[in-house]
């Protein structure tokens, strides 16, 4: 039992520093023997913490690459976000310029109407009573009807209003026929008078 102790505790010490003592052969073997013990020992614990040191640089090295890991993942899900925040941003800005596109297409048809009203208003009346005349000796015929005959322009669209207005005196009721000729991209507003 006790060689067992001294065979754990000492035995790769002793072993060594006799084999030492022997290969030096000091005039003070004890005193060498002591000496060297001491050293052993202190070269033994410098080991220990050297390993310990070791053991515990390698924690930080993968504890830093794993938060090296986290912190490029953080920053790719932070470009990510950038980048669909900017497409957001874009179809945003598409969105409003749609917006206003559509805005100024229905600003431009209220001006074509608003024209179209302003130019139909200032026909001369004598055209008006011309094209009644025009038109109603055939017997009601539309200008589509009467555009087959032979000379007569080659139409390709003909749209017929009827606006009912009441004339300047309020009794009678007066009927205006606007008729839209549309040849090509060219059109032609025609307007009769009816009671």
């Amino acid at each position: 039992m006790e060689s067992t102790y001294l065979q754990k505790c000492l035995g790769t010490c002793l072993t060594q520093g006799l084999a030492e003592v022997a290969r030096i052969r000091p005039v003070d073997p004890i005193e060498y023997l002591a000496l060297w013990i001491y050293k052993y020992k202190e070269n033994v614990t410098m080991e220990q913490l050297r390993q310990k040191e070791m053991a515990s640089l390698e924690r930080e090295r993968e504890l830093a690459l794993i938060e090296q890991e986290m912190m490029e993942r953080l920053k790719a899900e932070e470009l990510l976000i950038q980048q669909q925040q900017l497409a957001f941003q874009l179809e945003l800005e598409m969105q409003e310029k749609e917006r206003q596109r559509v805005e100024e297409l229905h600003r431009a048809q209220e001006q074509l109407e608003k024209e179209m009203a302003m130019s139909i208003e200032n026909i001369p009346t004598s055209e008006d009573s011309s094209h009644s005349e025009d038109i109603t000796p055939d017997s009601g015929k539309t200008l589509a009807e009467i555009s087959d005959r032979y000379g007569a322009p080659n139409l390709s669209r003909v749209e017929e209003l009827d606006e009912p207005m009441l004339s300047d005196g309020g009794n009678r009721r007066l009927d205006k026929q606007l008729i839209v000729i549309v040849r090509g991209n060219k059109w032609f507003i025609a307007q009769s008078n009816r009671l």
